[in-house]
């Protein structure tokens, strides 16, 4: 938030230079790593906070501290307390203490979820620049650093603000799931004493050590992204069912209004040749109440799920900079 002030002070509109950018400490990366090493068990999903700053375009990330491990058993816990405290900690070390947004990690690209988009929008409405970094464990293990930073796209915000997922309020907007997501480009700055180390172990490194990237015994990890797809088409059928059974109760209740209307109109035909009365007036929205309609915002995170964890982007990219 400070950000902004700054921004104002020296007379520029934080709205007209929007985070182009992202620009990662090589510090921040290894930090994420351990963490995930650490307390990240087969799918267990690990979680951060990002800190840093922005500078014109660029939001850079300068350092980051985990959320701890705990049960729900453990209500003394609170971790909005536990954030203050370590941000407080760190601005008297005199550290980026500037919340810019949050890490997770994913099993096998399975991280689209109401669960992040929730918390997402909650960072992104409260401080605009934020992002959300996505870090890929088994992809890494392969030999490529598998790191992806999102943010809400406007008109995914827009629908959240409204709260309206109903299929009238989606088709209103214009929204798919290719537009809840946008992708930043990612860069990782290290320092010369870094670059200098990562220059001596790739020298260090033998023929065989190097061969070992290209090894093709992908089966397993083949058979598990298979799985979790065929999960993912059973959401998605069953989400369809509940809609499709949503679209013939809705089309059987209209054929039941026609029907009451034609026989209403028949019937004041009737007492008009008798010199009688029409029937009185009735709400017809009240005797026919449609049903209501599922929401569709499971199905686009659903659809979207493989949208944007496709192969690892070949945005991130190492300057040789100094810190």
């Amino acid at each position: 938030m400070a950000s902004r002030k700054e921004s104002a002070a020296s007379g520029s509109n934080p709205l007209d230079t929007p985070v182009k950018q992202i620009q990662i400490d090589g510090l921040v990366v290894l930090k994420i790593i351990k963490h995930y090493q650490e307390e990240g068990q087969g799918s267990e999903v690990v979680q951060g906070v990002l800190l840093g700053l922005v500078v014109e375009d660029r939001l850079e990330i300068t350092n980051c501290f985990p959320f701890p491990q705990h049960t729900e058993d453990d209500v003394e816990f609170d971790e909005v307390q536990y954030q203050m405290e370590m941000m407080r900690s760190l601005r008297h070390v005199n550290i980026d203490h500037l919340h810019v947004g949050w890490y997770q990690s994913t099993y096998y690209g399975s991280f689209v979820s109401r669960a992040l988009l929730d918390s997402q929008f909650s960072y992104q409405h409260a401080i605009e620049e934020s992002v959300v970094l996505i870090y890929d464990p088994i992809k890494t293990a392969q030999g490529s650093l598998c790191l992806k930073a999102y943010r809400l796209t406007p008109k995914l915000m827009e629908i959240c603000k409204e709260k309206d997922f109903s299929p009238e309020g989606l088709k209103k907007a214009c929204i798919g799931y290719e537009h809840m997501f946008e992708e930043v480009p990612i860069v990782i700055k290290n320092s010369h004493l870094i670059n200098v180390l990562l220059l001596d172990l790739q020298e260090k490194s033998t023929v065989a050590d190097k061969h070992e990237l290209l090894n093709l015994s992908s089966s397993n990890h083949l058979e598990k992204s298979l799985q979790l797809l065929m999960d993912r088409m059973d959401d998605m059928s069953q989400d369809i069912g509940k809609y499709n059974t949503y679209c013939r109760n809705l089309s059987k209740q209209q054929q039941q209004k026609q029907q009451y209307l034609q026989r209403r109109q028949q019937e004041n035909a009737q007492r008009q040749s008798r010199g009688e009365p029409p029937l009185p007036e009735e709400d017809i929205s009240k005797m026919f109440k449609p049903p209501q309609a599922p929401a569709r915002m499971d199905t686009l995170l659903i659809a979207g799920t493989r949208g944007v964890n496709g192969r690892c982007s070949p945005s991130i990219k190492r300057l040789f900079l100094p810190a």
